[in-house]
């Protein structure tokens, strides 16, 4: 992509994202995601429904009326999107492609995240990694991964979800926020979610296109499965064929949540033709309602 044309998407991106970020987001994420504790902020004199385990007996002992200390909850979190850019995100049928709304929650997300003076990093993933932006601030950080996100072009096709949660556990040493957003067309990462879950406050942004949920009877058509290149060829007017198709998603579907509820994971699923906006704010209003 040109340079030119590059930067007018940058742009055109942050312009939006940020724009919700400062209007809807920021106050739920900051409730959602909560710091690691409470640090030591300040002594003031004891107020009536003041907690009293909170004196500090020197300071009133040498004033010889209450103080309390005060307390604030550290916010300084890390934040780690790991992205699923495989060949599968190259599908939509709506309103946009799988990996332009990737773009969009990812930008979303980063800005939020600095609003919080939270540290963002990025793990770009097909079934290998693919590449790793380690965390830091700044709106010059976030303008970089929104670039990655738009310009990156993965070396394989294919999907290790497995592998990209190893990665991150053993690449993150300490306790991080981690949104894994796929589509989730792949299989055999249950350990590495679980493990991945257990050291990190994970959640699962899932990414669909609802042609995938369901056949139209156009007749003979070709299918080709983008991440393996191949072929088939499926009579769509067949009643059967449509319903096992049906079938086959929604059961994928549900074996997907089981997991993530087994897993402890938290998951928000999202159509490529919907308003990510209400999906994230009942997330974090969830979270919240948790806490």
């Amino acid at each position: 992509m040109e340079t030119t044309e590059l930067l007018k998407k940058v742009r055109k991106i942050e312009i939006k994202t940020r724009g919700l970020s400062n209007q809807i987001f920021s106050g739920e994420y900051h409730s959602a995601f909560k710091g690691r504790g409470m640090a030591f902020s300040e002594v003031r004199e004891y107020m009536p429904g003041d907690d009293i385990r909170n004196i500090d007996w020197n300071v009133t002992a040498r004033f010889n009326h209450p103080f309390v200390k005060i307390f604030e909850e550290e916010r300084e979190l890390t934040v780690m999107l790991l992205v699923d850019i495989s060949a599968s995100g190259d599908y939509g049928t709506r309103r946009q492609f799988k990996r332009e709304l990737i773009t969009e929650l990812c930008a979303v997300l980063s800005f939020s995240a600095i609003q919080n003076n939270d540290k963002i990093g990025v793990i770009f993933f097909s079934d290998k990694i693919e590449k790793f932006i380690p965390p830091k601030k700044g709106k010059s950080h976030i303008l970089r991964i929104i670039r990655e996100l738009i310009d990156f072009k993965p070396s394989s096709p294919g999907t290790d979800i497995g592998g990209a949660l190893r990665y991150f556990t053993n690449m993150i040493k300490k306790r991080s926020i981690s949104f894994l957003i796929s589509d989730f067309q792949s299989a055999g990462y249950d350990d590495a979610l679980k493990i991945a879950a257990r050291k990190h406050d994970l959640v699962a942004i899932r990414i669909y296109d609802h042609r995938e949920s369901e056949l139209p009877d156009i007749g003979l058509i070709r299918m080709q499965d983008a991440e393996t290149g191949s072929l088939l060829w499926v009579d769509s007017s067949n009643k059967s064929t449509r319903e096992q198709y049906r079938a086959n998603w929604l059961k994928t579907q549900k074996t997907t949540e089981e997991l993530f509820a087994r897993s402890g994971v938290d998951q928000v699923k999202i159509a490529t033709d919907q308003n990510y906006v209400q999906p994230l704010i009942n997330l974090f209003k969830k979270r919240e309602k948790r806490a």
